[in-house]
């Protein structure tokens, strides 16, 4: 579907247009990212398959696609990220079967990606 690397690259240059016209915003919301997803009392992994969840139940592709893929560098299993998306099922009912699916094809196009680079 591509629901990973597709969305990615069709938002890369229209955001480092956006990202050129207020540098100073985007240095602010790239400090907020950073502290929120680093590892504290809920590890790194943790805090992006709840990142994920969050991207599903707020129907962001672009937030699903970088999600997804933090998720993997992180760590997350299938499994795992199959659960958390579970979870957006309940609170955002719906909807969250078709951007779960969205999520989870992201996820798993990631983790097929990082599997293979890992086994060559």
């Amino acid at each position: 579907m591509g629901n990973g690397t597709a969305v990615r690259d069709a938002l890369r240059a229209p955001t480092r247009a956006l990202r050129q016209a207020i540098p100073e915003v985007y240095r602010g919301y790239r400090e907020l990212h950073d502290t929120a997803l680093a590892a504290g009392a809920l590890d790194a992994k943790t805090k992006e398959l709840i990142a994920l969840a969050i991207a599903v139940s707020k129907e962001c592709d672009g937030c699903i696609a970088a999600h997804a893929h933090a998720s993997v560098r992180h760590g997350a299993t299938p499994a795992e990220a199959a659960e958390a998306i579970g979870v957006t099922f309940l609170m955002n009912g719906g909807p969250a079967t078709v951007y779960g699916a969205r999520a989870f094809d992201a996820f798993q196009e990631f983790y097929e990606k990082q599997s293979k680079e890992q086994g060559a």
